[in-house]
């Protein structure tokens, strides 16, 4: 299968209904039917049909906009599908958002219908559309039990009870998307505001397609083997909504993970070989070995630390002596295998992206035998543009760049990113997208160099960027990082533009006892590896950790920068005085 061929995402959904027919493909442990579901690709294919004919009643025509919101599970795909079988734009929302939050979609991008999974979603989106006087011409309800309102609400149980001519209906599709390209809209990802206002961006098919070929690349070694995916992050965000085309590429089994809470107890039953998150994730996860590391043994502790040691002498490709290989051989079977198992047994690659990994937890991942590979990407590029091979990983990188995608290095640093998987641009907003791309090429917003290999390696973000009275540029991040790795903190957050110094915002465990003095210690610790310009001179202790439902994280667990310093912002001012 060349992806090269396919002029849109539409095309290789009906080259693996084909192929793949009655094998397994989604799985779902459903905590409302309290069992697991699993769906086969003749019932994705039956489904989507169903689905997509009945959207085309509803006079579903190419260029409409259908609004997704969901947490994820199977019908995500076959919701997806139907709408983009009807040459149609899916508009997915987060969960998470608020009736303002929906209030703004809405009334930004017209959709024509609503594809929703529960009450209380539909509640808050029914409120928005109150507010802004909108009416849409269908609901579809994913939930089996009935949802009795006012509008137009069909339940989706419904829909696939339905009796159609699946081969009927299908060539009936496949003649529909004869005129639907790789350069027509395929879906409008709503931005998740780390800096204010959300902007829809518009991708394409041929984006997405691209995307898919760009992984299927560094994806070699999975190529060959019928891969389960755990699904956990939001579906409606960029790199997990490209990541679900890139696994209907490969033919890939799907596991859809219940909640966060529920994910290492999925971890296992899924078994999957690879599984994608976002930075902060693999921290936590690594804080979390840390911790549990404490009650171990003293002689467990050794090994421990043997196994980390001579794993980064593997990974940074440092020489080990005969007696080294035999040992690490044995810390294989002793040690690294057991913390596989303990993700299912069968995992060949973290993948991590949506921000950057700090070198620490990458090396540590890597250094236990689980294979972390940072990539890099932002939405309006579909959204990965690079990538680390699994077969020479450099951990303080973002990889590779993906196959016929341009990257350049402008004069002040800035990456600059061009190819077909850049966006159409932000809808309803020219402005905007006229500000970021410029004669073909993206300006990602952040600072990077490639190196001598074709590595790219990013080392600022303009947008993040503290500017103090002195004019020096700081990058906060970097700081926050360095925080941390430590298990006592649990978020932080660094302010200090137009300022004289740094200070923080520390959020530590209620339970923490001495809780002033041991963060005291750890922002010296931290001060000693950065420059003086960098250093944290005072710091405020808080208990409550930024959240999605605060709206200071995004749902991607990126902080809200202007949020923070909205709520916070008196108080680390005081620091000054």
């Amino acid at each position: 299968m060349k992806i090269s061929n396919f002029k849109n995402l539409n095309e290789i959904s009906y080259f693996q209904f084909q192929k793949f027919n009655k094998e397994e493909h989604l799985y779902f442990n459903n905590p409302n039917l309290k069992k697991l579901e699993i769906y086969t690709w003749s019932e994705t294919r039956s489904y989507s049909l169903k689905l997509a004919k009945y959207l085309n009643e509803k006079n579903v025509n190419k260029g409409d906009r259908v609004l997704i919101v969901s947490e994820n599970r199977p019908e995500w795909l076959i919701v997806d599908l139907a709408i983009l079988f009807n040459g149609a734009i899916a508009v997915p929302n987060y969960t998470t958002y608020t009736i303002n939050d929906f209030a703004f979609t809405i009334n930004d991008c017209k959709p024509v219908g609503l594809i929703v999974s529960n009450d209380q979603l539909l509640n808050t989106v029914l409120e928005a559309c109150k507010k802004i006087n909108y009416k849409f011409n269908f609901i579809i309800y994913l939930n089996q039990n009935k949802f009795e309102a006012a509008q137009n609400i069909i339940n989706f149980s419904d829909i696939k009870k339905n009796s159609i001519d699946e081969e009927v209906v299908l060539s009936f599709f496949k003649d529909k998307n004869k005129d639907l390209l790789r350069i027509d809209p395929a879906c409008i990802i709503y931005t998740s505001g780390t800096q204010g206002t959300p902007k829809g961006v518009i991708l394409s098919h041929g984006g997405i397609l691209k995307n898919c070929e760009g992984a299927l690349e560094f994806l070699d070694f999975i190529k060959n083997s019928r891969s389960t995916f755990l699904t956990w992050l939001p579906l409606s965000h960029s790199y997990e909504h490209t990541v679900q085309f890139v696994q209907l590429t490969l033919g890939a089994k799907i596991f859809y993970s219940e909640s966060l809470d529920k994910l290492m107890s999925n971890l296992k039953i899924a078994k999957p070989t690879i599984m994608t998150a976002v930075p902060r994730f693999y921290t936590n996860l690594v804080n979390k070995i840390k911790i549990n590391l404490q009650n171990q043994s003293h002689l467990k502790k050794i090994i421990f630390q043997k196994t980390l040691q001579l794993g980064e002498k593997k990974v940074l490709g440092i020489q080990m002596s005969f007696f080294e290989k035999i040992i690490n051989f044995i810390l294989d079977l002793i040690v690294r295998k057991k913390i596989k198992n303990q993700f299912g047994g069968k995992i060949k690659a973290f993948i991590s992206g949506g921000g950057p990994l700090d070198y620490n937890v990458g090396l540590f991942l890597n250094s236990l035998g689980l294979p972390t590979l940072q990539g890099y990407g932002l939405t309006e590029a579909s959204p990965v543009v690079s990538c680390n091979p699994i077969n020479k990983i450099k951990i303080d990188t973002v990889g590779k760049i993906f196959k016929d995608v341009s990257v350049n290095i402008a004069s002040d640093g800035e990456i600059l990113v061009k190819g077909e998987n850049l966006m159409l641009g932000y809808w309803n907003n020219q402005i905007e997208t006229e500000k970021i791309i410029k004669n073909g090429w993206l300006y990602t917003g952040d600072i990077g160099e490639i190196d001598n290999e074709g590595y790219l390696k990013i080392t600022d973000r303009k947008k993040d960027i503290i500017v103090n009275a002195g004019g020096d540029n700081i990058a906060p991040s970097k700081i926050e990082n360095l925080l941390a790795n430590y298990p006592e903190i649990i978020q932080s957050y660094i302010y200090g533009d137009k300022k004289n110094y740094l200070v923080a915002l520390i959020v530590v465990s209620k339970e923490l006892e001495d809780r002033k003095n041991k963060i005291k210690i750890i922002i010296d610790k931290v001060n000693q590896e950065l420059s003086i310009i960098e250093k944290i001179k005072k710091f405020i202790i808080i208990d409550d950790p930024f959240t999605i439902e605060n709206q200071m994280l995004t749902p991607t667990m990126k902080i809200r920068r202007h949020q923070i310093k909205k709520v916070f912002g008196e108080q680390l001012e005081k620091l000054y005085f």
